[in-house]
């Protein structure tokens, strides 16, 4: 009887008590406290030779899209994995941006009306550069006797 009391005791303390629930917040943490963008489409492709191709575009227009594939493959010190692609955005101050590059055995290369361009090469300097290409392959040796080899061989 005293073991019956203690639980009907237990179980009406139980159910006069404020129940409290932890209140959720219903939306989507945004760390950088930007409206959300969806992507509005995206395709994605990787083949089992190693070349691929991707894309996606988003609701506020930005766009990108990439291929690439491996080149020479199987030869030896020729092979490369080439990669060319453009993404593009709006800048904040409403310019828009369009990227276009390659990457391949030569490097990263890129291009854009808004990327800095180097300044034209002088008339002078560029005759000067033609000049040094064309008599590079004719030079002759200032002493034509002289044999640097000859001179950096042991002697016993």
């Amino acid at each position: 009887m005293f073991a019956l009391l203690v639980l009907a005791s237990l179980l009406a303390t139980c159910l006069a008590a404020p129940q409290q629930y932890y209140n959720q917040n219903q939306y989507q943490y945004n760390q950088y406290n930007r409206p959300f963008v969806p992507i509005v489409s995206e395709n994605n492709e990787v083949n089992p030779d190693g070349s691929f191709r991707y894309g996606y575009v988003t609701g506020d227009g930005q766009q990108a899209q990439a291929q690439g594939y491996l080149k020479n493959a199987g030869v030896k010190d020729a092979e490369a994995e080439v990669i060319q692609g453009s993404y593009s955005y709006t800048a904040p101050n409403g310019t828009p941006i369009t990227v276009t590059y390659i990457a391949d055995e030569n490097g990263f290369r890129a291009e854009g009306a808004h990327l800095p361009t180097p300044p034209p090469i002088p008339e002078a300097i560029q005759r000067s550069l033609d000049l040094i290409a064309r008599t590079q392959g004719t030079q002759q040796p200032i002493n034509p006797y002289y044999n640097p080899y000859q001179y950096n061989q042991k002697r016993y």
